[in-house]
C-alpha cells in the first residue's frame, strides 16, 4: 500500500503542515467555524485584520454579490488590538491550526505600535499585513499603490520584529512585481497575492449604488484569472515565496495556483458559499495527489507549462 503524500510546505522561514490556509477577514478569528470543521486540520488561519482603535466598519449595505464574486465594503470592522490581545488570541491559538495575525492601519505609526503591543505574546507563528489601507500621513493613497509609503511601512514594522513577516499585496496596480520587489527589499520574507479588486455596484432599477461606501472589494471566482496572473508574475520574475488568494474554493483551484507558483493557497470568501470549503479543498487535494502518486506537493509548485 503506497504511503500518503506529503503536503507539507516550507515558504519562506515557515514551515506548514499542508497547504490549504483561510484568508483573513472571511473566517473570523477560526473560532466561529469550530464547530462546523476540524480547524486543526488547516495549514493556517490568517485572523481577521486588526487595527489599534476598535473600528464600526462602513455603513450598510456593505456586501452585494455580483456575478461570480462577492462585492464588499465592510470598513475593517474589528475591536482594535487590545480586545484581539485579551479576548480572541486565547483562543484562537487553542484551536490547533497555525495563526498568522493580521494587521491594518492608517499611518505608519499605527502599524507600528500594534505590533509593539502584540511582542512577547505567544500562539501566533507570523504577521501579515494588510497594506490595501489609505495612509493619512500621505494624502490618503493607499499603502500598497505607492512604493514609497509601502517601503515605509514594512521597513518600520520590519524594524520592531523577528517574527516571519508577510505583505498582502493590492492588485490595483498597473503592475504589482515593483511592488512586491520593494516589499521585499524593505524586510517582507513572503508575499500575499492578491486583495480584492475595486469595483462597484448599481442597481439599475434605481440607479442607486448597492454599497453605501460606493466602492468595494471583489473577490470569488471572478477575480481568480487575475489572482493567478500576479501570483504567476511575482513568482517568475522574483522567485518570492508566495501565498496565493483569489476566487480559490476547491482543490482544483488550489492546484492552479500552486501550478502558477504559490506555496500556499489561502480560501476566502468560498468560505461563505461552502463553510467547509476549506477541508473539503484539503481531502480533494490529497487524493488527487494520490491518485496521480505525486510524493509531495512541493514538486508541482511553478510547474504550469505552455498549453
Amino acid at each position: 500500500m503506497s504511503s500518503a503524500p506529503d503536503l507539507a510546505v516550507q515558504i519562506g522561514p515557515l514551515r506548514f503542515p499542508n497547504p490549504i490556509m483561510v484568508a483573513s477577514g472571511t473566517f473570523g478569528y477560526g473560532i466561529e467555524f469550530a464547530d462546523l470543521i476540524d480547524v486543526s486540520r488547516l495549514g493556517a488561519i490568517v485572523t481577521k485584520s486588526c487595527t489599534l482603535a476598535p473600528r464600526p466598519g462602513h455603513e450598510p449595505p456593505r456586501v452585494v454579490e455580483t456575478p461570480a464574486g462577492l462585492l464588499n465594503a465592510i470598513g475593517l470592522q474589528n475591536d482594535g488590538i487590545e480586545m484581539f490581545i485579551q479576548e480572541k488570541l486565547p483562543k484562537v491559538a487553542t484551536l490547533g491550526a497555525p495563526v498568522i495575525v493580521s494587521i491594518a492601519g492608517d499611518t505608519v505609526g499605527d502599524f507600528v505600535e500594534i505590533v509593539r503591543r502584540l511582542a512577547g505574546r505567544s500562539g501566533f507563528v507570523a504577521l501579515e499585513l494588510n497594506v490595501s489601507c489609505p495612509n493619512q500621513e500621505r494624502g490618503g493613497i493607499e499603502f500598497g499603490v505607492d512604493p514609497e509609503s509601502l517601503a515605509l511601512v514594512v521597513s518600520a514594522v520590519r524594524s520592531e520584529t523577528d517574527l516571519p513577516l508577510i505583505v498582502k499585496l493590492s492588485p490595483n496596480v498597473t503592475d504589482i512585481v515593483p511592488l512586491a520587489e520593494t516589499a521585499l527589499r524593505s524586510g517582507a520574507q513572503i508575499l500575499s497575492l492578491i486583495n480584492t479588486v475595486r469595483g462597484i455596484a448599481i442597481n439599475p432599477l434605481t440607479g442607486r449604488f448597492r454599497l453605501a461606501n460606493r466602492t468595494g472589494g471583489l473577490s470569488g471566482p471572478a477575480i481568480k484569472p487575475i489572482a493567478l496572473y500576479h501570483v504567476w508574475r511575482a513568482a517568475t520574475e522574483l522567485k518570492a515565496p508566495i501565498i496565493g488568494i483569489g476566487g480559490a474554493i476547491a482543490w482544483q483551484d488550489a492546484l492552479e495556483f500552486i501550478y502558477a507558483g504559490a506555496s500556499a493557497v489561502q480560501i476566502g470568501s468560498g468560505s461563505y458559499v461552502q463553510p467547509t470549503a476549506s477541508i473539503e479543498a484539503l481531502d480533494g487535494l490529497t487524493a488527487h495527489l494520490a491518485e496521480r502518486k505525486i510524493a509531495t506537493v512541493t514538486e508541482l509548485i511553478g510547474q504550469a507549462q505552455p498549453a
